[in-house]
């Protein structure tokens, strides 16, 4: 019999927690893992005391899932290379923003037959453009990287209310034993080949939340905010097309939960489409925002409309995204433009009033 595989979830905030929940649940009670799940936190005081800390003595993160208790067999490192290594598993949940750093940091230092999980919603802009956050794992760390996306806002997901996702992976075995490891009967998994497809959903759906933010912001109505979910499925579906040149990209992909479920999950309830209302109201900074509004969390559709738009640029391809690149009506343009300005700037921020 194999010996049970280790998991390690890279990764401690509002997602990753809700995320160590399940993975806790289900490795202590299945003999295919190690009943550890160890949990890669990034470590600060709350109210004076660490927070792994807490998380080991109160199994709860207080700060980035407050109210729900974590299985005792969750423990807290904050030691980034103690947290993965040994691991056969590794479960990445960062802002995309922070990925290189945190392969880099590890590299070297894991199992050589690890296996990852991404379930970081961005895109890296290279040199020779697109390239997914996988394979920005793929290619430091030389492991193979399944990915997770799906309509999964994390505090209902830590409710246990009924959700589905989607794992993406090449290899069928591998997308076996992920979806051992994740699926509960509240969190409902279904794996598919077009792993690139998958991610390049979770990816884009943030910049479309945005423009749905503008739209609550502006007061244009669901009809509108109906028209922009719509323009930009359109726009994810050609991009894809576009870029994920190495399999198929089929229709069916995008009807699963990493498709059309997510995106219109996240433009009503999810922090892009919240922050980007905020800000057509205010014009106040994202920053400001940001830290007012989603404690301690990250924003992924500015830094990604952003990424995005150079990508396009250097191919020359501007006209084959006219919502993902801002081609949009001229109120939207204005908001837009100041949050591509500050992401374009290093978050040097400009705070000026709409007009």
């Amino acid at each position: 019999m194999a010996a049970p595989k280790k998991v390690c979830i890279v990764g401690s905030g509002n997602w990753g927690s809700a995320i160590a929940k399940i993975v806790g649940l289900n490795a202590g009670r299945s003999s295919k893992f190690d009943s550890t799940v160890k949990m890669w936190v990034f470590e600060e005081l709350v109210d004076g005391q660490k927070l792994t800390e807490i998380i080991n003595t109160e199994h709860e993160n207080v700060k980035y899932l407050p109210g729900h208790r974590l299985p005792e067999n969750v423990v807290a490192v904050a030691d980034l290379v103690e947290a993965v290594s040994g691991a056969d598993i590794l479960l990445f949940v960062i802002p995309h923003q922070f990925i290189s750093r945190v392969c880099d940091t590890i590299r070297g230092k894991i199992k050589q037959d690890a296996l990852g999980l991404s379930l970081i919603k961005g895109v890296d802009e290279g040199p020779d453009g697109l390239k997914l956050i996988s394979e920005v794992i793929r290619e430091k760390l030389g492991i193979s990287v399944s990915v997770l996306m799906g309509a999964n806002i994390a505090n209902e997901v830590a409710d246990e209310k009924f959700c589905e996702t989607t794992i993406g992976s090449k290899d069928k075995a591998q997308g076996a034993l992920l979806k051992d490891l994740m699926q509960t009967e509240h969190f409902r998994v279904t794996v598919v080949e077009e792993a690139d497809v998958v991610e390049i959903c979770g990816a884009l759906k943030n910049i479309v939340a945005v423009g749905a933010g503008f739209c609550d912001g502006l007061g244009f109505g669901d009809n509108t905010k109906a028209a922009v979910i719509r323009l930009g499925l359109m726009e994810m579906i050609a991009f894809a097309r576009l870029f994920c040149s190495a399999g198929p990209v089929s229709s069916e992909t995008f009807l699963e939960s990493c498709g059309v479920a997510d995106l219109i999950t996240t433009c009503y309830g999810g922090r892009n489409r919240r922050v980007a209302e905020a800000f057509a109201k205010t014009g106040r900074s994202l920053e400001e925002l940001e830290k007012e509004m989603l404690n301690g969390q990250k924003l992924q559709g500015p830094a990604t409309a952003a990424e995005v738009h150079i990508i396009l640029k250097n191919k020359n391809l501007l006209d084959n995204g006219r919502f993902l690149t801002l081609r949009i009506p001229s109120h939207w343009m204005q908001c837009l433009m100041m949050m591509m300005m500050m992401m374009q700037c290093n978050s040097k921020l400009i705070s000026q009033q709409l007009h």
